[in-house]
Order: C-alpha cells, then structure tokens, then sequence
C-alpha cells in the first residue's frame, strides 16, 4: 500500500501554495514564505523543498530575489509524484490480523475491502494534479 503519512501531507502543502501562485516561475517563494503561509515550521519546509528540488518538482535560485518555484505547471504534477519522494511506493498492504494471515489459506474478512481502498487512494493520487489548487486561487 502506498503510505500517505505526514511528511507527504505537509509536502502537498507546501507544493499547493507553489501551486496557488505559479506564473511560470516570475513569482519565486522563500521557504519562510511557504512555510508561514501553512502554519509549517520553516525548517520542515525547507527540507521538503530540498527533497522536491532533486526530484525536479521545484526549481530554486538562491540570493537576493531568489525563492522556489513550481519546475513544470500544476497540470503537469501529480499527488503521486510529490508522495513517493517522501512514502515508500513497494510496501504492500499489511493484513490487520498480523502477518501470515493472508496468503496462507482463507484471507481475513477485510482484505477485499482493503485492497479496494488502496487502489482507490493510488488512483486518486495518480490522477489529482496541482492545478486544483492553482484554480483555488482563481
């Protein structure tokens, strides 16, 4: 199952603002910019920002004017792609009732609706881009 934990939550955070204000790169933001925008401390945004740099999410200049930038418009990010920088994409859904449950002869009474769910979270990852909250701001 692909995790959707904290680090990935505040990640889309960050990137939703970028998103909010993307001009094709004019408009360049500070991690502390972002960071009070979000009510995130500005430490945790700037090592997210690191992460989604070498991905080649956001593009950054440093010094006087300088800031971060969405590296492609809304349209062209996906949720997955900002998640699996930060969640392991290989775990595989682990059965409630410990391991061994599953796979070993009938499986437990929440798999089916278990591996449902996980398809549906991966799907709506997949296909939900930044531009939704690019048209927010609209």
């Amino acid at each position: 199952m692909l995790k959707y934990g904290k680090m990935a939550q505040n990640a889309i955070s960050a990137m939703s603002y970028l998103a909010e204000v993307y001009d094709g790169g004019t408009t360049k933001l500070s991690s502390g910019d972002i960071a009070k925008r979000r009510n995130l401390p500005q430490t945790l945004v700037a090592k997210i920002l690191v992460v989604l740099s070498q991905a080649q999410l956001v593009d950054g200049s440093r010094g006087p004017g300088g800031g971060y930038w969405l590296a492609q418009p809304p349209a062209e990010i996906t949720l997955h792609a900002i998640v699996v920088q930060f969640e392991k994409s290989d775990d595989r859904l682990q059965c409630p009732f410990g391991p061994g449950w599953c796979g070993h002869g009938a499986p437990c009474p929440l798999h089916d609706k278990l591996f449902e769910l996980d398809a549906q979270m991966c799907d709506f990852l997949e296909s939900t881009t930044l531009d939704v909250f690019s048209e927010q701001a609209s």
